[in-house]
């Protein structure tokens, strides 16, 4: 685009504050967000925020899995021993707060072996994961693209990627999944990022331009590819309609376990989320 662009990080309320001031900016098509764009599904469920996943016009780049690690000084040196604490309620687990990927995920397999976890909360995934490495929490269920560098670096033990099928972190090697250690069925936990921007009132030729560049120049980009290498994450660019399609499932995965974890103010059959 041959634009300067300025990236502000605005933490907090799973991502909610940073998107809310996008969403209050000038409609010119000049201040944009990003994240994960499946949270804009589940804000209104959560009571956080009134904003819905058809408010925004979405340019998905990489996808993401939940990653198991623990403090290596923890005493937990394998899945087994991880999912023995949760069934005891004792393990202590750092996530960026209500409605995060690592929520999500920690509810997951609290629903999957039973027992429970307590719950430690920070403004962002990467807070968590400094917090596990610091000692704070036990362990982190935040996504494997937060916690790679500390993997490689051995700051964090990983047990289990929460997928069907094995991860590689380039730098350390293949971690396995979750279904080598739990039978019972796993809800979709990957997340999809992009960046977003409010379909009303932005201008139309933002979003020509956009699209075209997400179908002509990122769909072919060798450094977000290598990126997503890096971080043992999904290289899975999509724009408009096609983006959300993929979002989709994501959104039904979690509106479904807050539902379950009693942590909704509303059924997600309110919005039309069926179950998936």
């Amino acid at each position: 685009m041959k634009q300067r662009v300025v990236v502000v990080n605005q933490p907090g309320a799973s991502g909610a504050i940073g998107k809310k001031n996008a969403w209050e900016a000038p409609r010119d098509g000049y201040t944009w967000t990003a994240g994960a764009p499946k949270q804009l599904g589940t804000y209104k469920l959560l009571g956080q925020w009134d904003t819905w996943i058809d408010d925004w016009q979405l340019y998905n780049t990489v996808t993401n899995v939940p990653l198991v690690s623990v403090n290596p000084n923890s005493p937990y040196k394998t899945m087994a021993d991880f999912v023995a604490a949760m069934k005891a309620g004792t393990v202590t687990i750092a996530t960026a707060g209500a409605g995060s990927s690592g929520h999500a995920a920690a509810e997951a397999l609290k629903a999957a072996v039973g027992g429970n976890y307590k719950h430690v909360t920070y403004d962002g995934g990467n807070p968590a994961v400094v917090a596990t490495v610091a000692g704070e929490a036990e362990a982190t269920t935040q996504l494997a693209s937060e916690q790679a560098a500390m993997v490689r670096g051995k700051r964090l033990r990983p047990l289990a990627v929460l997928s069907n099928q094995a991860l590689e972190i380039e730098g350390y090697g293949k971690i396995p999944p979750v279904t080598d250690f739990i039978t019972t069925k796993l809800p979709i936990l990957s997340t999809t990022f992009g960046i977003f921007l409010p379909k009303q009132d932005t201008p139309p030729e933002v979003i020509e331009t956009l699209n075209r560049i997400w179908a002509t120049k990122i769909a072919n980009n060798a450094k977000l590819r290598n990126y997503a290498l890096e971080k043992g994450a999904l290289f899975t660019p999509a724009a408009g309609q096609s983006a959300r399609d993929k979002v989709w499932p994501e959104i039904q995965a979690d509106a479904w376990s807050f539902q379950t974890a009693g942590r909704t103010k509303m059924s997600p059959e309110a919005l039309n989320i069926p179950k998936p």
